[in-house]
């Protein structure tokens, strides 16, 4: 079954991964736009976009994992899953700064006083050297220097968890649930996945 999948993504272009992906951002700000997104549809789309780069990452976490455990191989994806993590990053913080804060100078100061967007506002930055170096040039430019760079995934995804576990008012179940997923598949390439059995 593994086999016949893996047969069959290696015939799907990356180009597809793509459009599908990108698909949802439109559609949500279309839904925005017309009432679709309740009674604060900035605030909702904002989340919405945020949640999609946190499942994105967590999908980018998870290709390795699944390729080692279970012979599915999807690292022909593991780059589009990427850079639209980065692209649904942007999204979420264009809406928060264009639509939602809309003045400059509070912009700076939330970004200080409130720890959730201080996080937040540090995996971004982090995410920009990835997705610029994200092509076949720099990977040859870069080398063995290039894995090491891209490690900085490992902390982005940690600091987007902690920014939605932060974001949330009270305890609440599903950003620590991102959290302890995101910690899990950490876990399992700090250990040698070949030492790992399944039940």
């Amino acid at each position: 079954m593994v086999d016949r999948l893996n047969t069959w993504m290696r015939r799907v272009p990356t180009w597809v991964v793509y459009v599908l992906l990108a698909v949802p951002a439109p559609w949500l700000f279309y839904l925005g736009l017309t009432g679709g997104l309740g009674v604060e549809p900035i605030k909702a789309l904002e989340h919405e976009y945020g949640e999609l780069a946190l499942k994105l990452l967590v999908v980018g976490l998870a290709i390795t994992p699944l390729r080692r455990l279970v012979g599915l191989n999807l690292l022909k994806f593991r780059r589009a899953v990427g850079l639209m993590s980065f692209f649904y990053v942007a999204a979420h913080l264009l809406v928060w700064l264009v639509l939602d804060v809309q003045q400059l100078s509070l912009i700076w100061a939330d970004i200080v006083k409130r720890p959730y967007i201080t996080v937040g506002m540090a995996a971004f930055v982090l995410m920009i050297p990835l997705a610029v170096t994200s092509t076949n040039g720099w990977v040859r430019r870069l080398g063995a220097r290039w894995r090491q760079l891209h490690k900085l995934t490992y902390l982005v995804a940690s600091l987007g968890a902690l920014h939605f576990v932060l974001l949330a008012k009270g305890l609440q179940i599903e950003p620590l649930v991102y959290l302890v997923i995101i910690l899990a598949l950490l876990a399992l390439r700090m250990r040698p996945l070949s030492r790992v059995k399944l039940a």
